[in-house]
């Protein structure tokens, strides 16, 4: 069984970014790229990787699809200081230097689509590799939906490593929740998913398809848990939460089944439509069968040395394992 790193760049970078403390620029960007570099070497030691996949951004289809899409993320960055704006184009800068150096001077495959998400990629690509093993490493919790015994994640700005069993620190330790003071668990990923088509997501603008819907109903109301227990029946339950209307504020009635299912092309992350899924594993198949690139160590050093990564540098000889790891199919 091979073990892929299914690597959502974006993420780990812009919100390493946040977390780093730093008096100028260099430093924030320098500690940014040592935090996803740590934490690919990291998982590749402890998954024992096979091979990286680093997955970027496009201009989403989902906004073709759902006009509000992420609307809210364009109108909060309308809103930024010109300091802020400045900050933000050095740090877009300095990511597509990190895209550049894994593209072209890496084994590691770069998926990218105009018209796709890295999460696109990170789901499509699991979907294709139903029989290996794969560690998604993001802070983005839309990934739990993934998880089961063959697939994991590696939130590398907490530390946390995710799973189908629990949810364990960077010792291998569970961690503890403050309030039920048992170990955590993300819980059922197919209820995960359920629950978020109907309350919608609002970082990404997504509105609810049932707004106030309760996740445990009354004697008198259905909610999400009993709604989710009849899906595959289809019986009382299910057709009582799912036919039931609401009126937005702009005195637009709603049923709950239509919302629902436009959400779930949205948020379901193997809901693409087939032209997309097409695009996908086009770009997928073009990227694993690139030239093996040669002197990876080399321009992994002056890619290090051009921003003070001394400490990651000095254990160039394990980050080099990966980074000179080309794509191998099991069926090879």
């Amino acid at each position: 069984m091979l073990s892929y790193i299914l690597v959502d760049a974006a993420n780990m970078f812009f919100r390493a970014r946040h977390v780093v403390r730093g008096s100028d620029m260099k430093t924030k960007i320098g500690m940014s790229y040592h935090i996803i570099f740590n934490s690919i070497n990291k998982v590749w030691r402890e998954q024992k990787g096979t091979h990286v996949v680093l997955c970027l951004e496009g201009r989403s289809w989902r906004k073709d699809a759902y006009e509000p899409y992420k609307r809210n993320r364009a109108e909060a960055r309308s809103a930024l200081t010109d300091q802020e704006k400045t900050e933000d184009e050095e740090f877009w800068q300095a990511f597509d230097e990190l895209q550049d150096f894994f593209k072209n001077k890496t084994n590691c495959t770069v998926l990218q689509n105009k018209d796709c998400e890295a999460d696109d990629f990170i789901a499509r690509w699991i979907h294709n590799h139903p029989n290996d093993k794969h560690c998604i490493v993001s802070s983005d919790s839309d990934f739990y939906q993934l998880i089961k015994e063959n697939v994991t994640q590696y939130n590398g700005i907490m530390g946390q490593l995710i799973t189908h069993e629990g949810i364990y620190d960077d010792n291998g330790k569970p961690i503890i929740d403050k309030k039920t003071k048992e170990p955590k668990q993300i819980g059922n990923p197919e209820f995960l998913l359920f629950e978020k088509c109907i309350r919608g997501d609002t970082s990404d603008n997504i509105f609810s398809a049932f707004p106030g819907a309760r996740k445990k109903g009354t004697k008198n109301k259905v909610g999400m848990m009993e709604a989710f227990a009849d899906k595959d029946t289809k019986g009382f339950n299910w057709n009582n939460f799912m036919l039931q209307r609401w009126v937005d504020h702009e005195n637009v009635e709603h049923r709950v089944l239509d919302d629902y299912q436009r959400n779930m092309q949205l948020i379901d992350l193997n809901a693409q439509p087939d032209e997309i899924k097409k695009k996908l594993d086009e770009a997928i198949v073009e990227q694993v069968q690139k030239q093996p690139k040669s002197q990876v160590g080399i321009h992994f050093m002056k890619f290090c040395g051009k921003w003070d990564m001394q400490r990651v540098s000095d254990k160039a000889q394990d980050h080099s394992q990966y980074l000179n790891s080309s794509y191998v199919s099991a069926n090879a």
